[in-house]
């Protein structure tokens, strides 16, 4: 295929991705490297591309489709992945919030809270879970179970909102390609999702249930009474019994099309952040 035919929009793609590997091999000695992904993710993709389980080491509790969204990254050098990793969530952010409507100062914001700041500096995927949000149902379901925490409120959203749109016969049309992966999941696997109760008591777990429950069944229902995902979004983690201190950048994220207010929620979590640390 000669140059001139193929779509200009592939090539300008093909010229970031380069320039972005290019520069993740410069930076990476530079930069420190992030505990979940040097002692978690990574180890569990090279796993899984081994042909063996993740699950019962490396701390992995999360969706196998986790991983193979991760393999291209796993395959480099662990720093250069690093890197690449960090350039992936923040471009990620940006383009969920681009999305979601939000002006360029909104976005700038988002990406320099202290939650997405977190979220790099320990390598996690909360970025990957919140793609969820701007994909249909169909394929939006496998981002958002991967961190339920970002996302679950959503889903069921999602059902309501189908049978609104189609009745059972569009419910069963998107919701069967999710359920069957995730049942034929469990019989490759187990019934994985047990892994994730023994990370509920940790200390740093950030989650405010159960006290944000009713927060997060008030907010669940108003979405879709007013047929708004944002409130859904804002609703996940007040119904998660864990979630990071990061993971409430889908919070975070549901505001984001209004800029005064996500102005306000950065500066108050970087006073959080000051009385926290510097009392």
């Amino acid at each position: 295929m000669k140059i001139n035919h193929i779509p200009q929009k592939i090539i300008r793609a093909m010229i970031v991705i380069a320039v972005t590997l290019i520069l993740s091999f410069l930076i990476a000695p530079i930069v420190p490297p992030a505990v979940d992904w040097t002692t978690t993710f990574r180890p569990a993709t090279l796993t899984l591309l081994s042909g063996e389980s993740p699950y019962g080491r490396f701390y992995f509790v999360h969706a196998p489709w986790t991983l193979v969204m991760l393999a291209p990254l796993a395959l480099l050098p662990e720093a250069v992945g690093r890197v690449m990793l960090i350039f992936c969530s923040l471009i990620s952010y940006a383009f969920i919030a681009h999305r979601l409507k939000a002006k360029p100062i909104a976005i700038v914001f988002l990406l320099l809270s202290p939650l997405v700041m977190h979220m790099l500096l320990n390598g996690n995927m909360d970025w990957i879970a919140s793609l969820g949000f701007i994909l249909p149902p169909q394929f939006g379901l496998f981002f958002i179970s991967i961190k339920p925490q970002i996302g679950i409120a959503v889903a069921p959203f999602w059902l309501v909102e189908t049978w609104r749109q189609g009745g059972w016969k569009l419910v069963v049309k998107t919701f069967a390609p999710f359920t069957i992966i995730l049942l034929l999941s469990f019989i490759i696997f187990g019934f994985w999702p047990l892994y994730s109760f023994k990370v509920i008591e940790v200390w740093y777990n950030a989650s405010l249930w159960p006290m944000s429950i009713p927060v997060g069944l008030a907010l669940l229902v108003a979405s879709i009474r007013k047929r708004r995902i944002e409130y859904a979004m804002a609703a996940s983690p007040c119904l998660s019994p864990y979630a990071l201190f990061y993971s409430w950048t889908g919070a975070l994220l549901a505001i984001v099309s209004s800029t005064p207010e996500t102005i306000a929620a950065v500066v108050g979590l970087w006073i959080l952040i000051a009385i926290r640390f510097f009392p």
